[in-house]
């Protein structure tokens, strides 16, 4: 009897549940992108989006580096040649090696900038090419950041 009573109630409840809690809300559907493809990485890193320059037409990709390896400068050299090695006009990466930090939109909060680990800009048309770094991993301070 008491398993009898114990079934009946357990499909009553099964029952009372409202059907789209089994289907996927239309918010959700929305939120993914109908052709969501998986985010580029490598050993040591995870490329998390690509924010466009304002209405330029250029873009920055933003990088998170994985925090134990942050001061390996062969991971930022790997994440360099995949994205700029066919862009000789334009190319533009920020790292950062905490998620927290990374920013919504191209333009960065104090913080957010304290946080950067490392910055490669080429942009032909301005005659700018360089790497810079964080001091926390170049305290070079010819080519680290000055916070």
């Amino acid at each position: 009897m008491q398993k009898n009573l114990v079934g009946i109630i357990v499909i009553l409840l099964a029952l009372s549940l409202p059907f789209n809690v089994f289907s996927k809300s239309e918010e959700t559907a929305k939120a993914m992108p109908e052709s969501s493809q998986p985010m580029d990485s490598g050993n040591g890193w995870k490329l998390v989006k690509t924010l466009e320059m304002g209405k330029s037409g250029k873009f920055i990709h933003i990088v998170l580096i994985d925090h134990d390896k942050y001061t390996d400068k062969t991971i930022y050299s790997a994440v360099i040649f995949k994205f700029c090695r066919d862009e000789q006009d334009f190319c533009r990466i920020r790292f950062w090696s905490q998620e927290r930090y990374i920013p919504e939109k191209a333009s960065l909060t104090t913080e957010q900038n304290k946080q950067l680990k490392a910055e490669y800009t080429v942009n032909k048309a301005a005659g700018i090419h360089q790497l810079r770094w964080s001091c926390s991993i170049d305290p070079d301070k010819s080519h680290c950041f000055s916070h």
